[in-house]
């Protein structure tokens, strides 16, 4: 596996975010264009709702199926981050860290976590500043 820095460490996942987005995608505009055409003919309003709603359906699911899981990893990673701040500090994370500020933190070397940790609540950086203000990068091969 390539070692990870700022440019590659996003992950992306064909099936789910080319492939199934697509039919997604496709599902819902099919379904918009079946009920538009019932409405002006006057025919299958019943079937074009039920195909619209179960359409719609499909999206919200789409999303909440990778939104819940990247929440629970956002919880795990936010526990292990201040236990290696506490780790290395023997104090945990200021309290100020915001959590998408101590996810992009969790790529910072043990040697740049506390100064950088300090430096992200002080000057309420972005992730994205976080991550390229990361000189020695630590990969996280393990996100989703």
């Amino acid at each position: 596996m390539e070692n990870q820095n700022y440019q590659n460490h996003t992950r992306m996942h064909p099936l789910f975010h080319y492939v199934l987005s697509l039919f997604v995608l496709g599902t819902l505009v099919t379904a918009l264009v079946y009920f538009v055409r019932s409405l002006s003919n006057g025919e299958n309003v019943l079937l074009a709702c039920v195909v619209l709603l179960a359409a719609g359906s499909l999206v919200i699911l789409f999303l909440l199926v990778r939104s819940y899981p990247l929440k629970a990893q956002d919880r795990a990673i936010r526990a292990e981050e201040n236990l290696r701040h506490f780790v290395l500090t023997g104090k945990l994370m200021d309290s100020r860290l915001t959590t998408g500020q101590i996810v992009a933190l969790r790529f910072a070397s043990d040697q740049e976590l506390p100064a950088l940790s300090q430096r992200a609540a002080e000057e309420s950086l972005r992730s994205k500043e976080i991550k390229q203000a990361i000189n020695e990068w630590r990969g996280d091969y393990y996100r989703v």
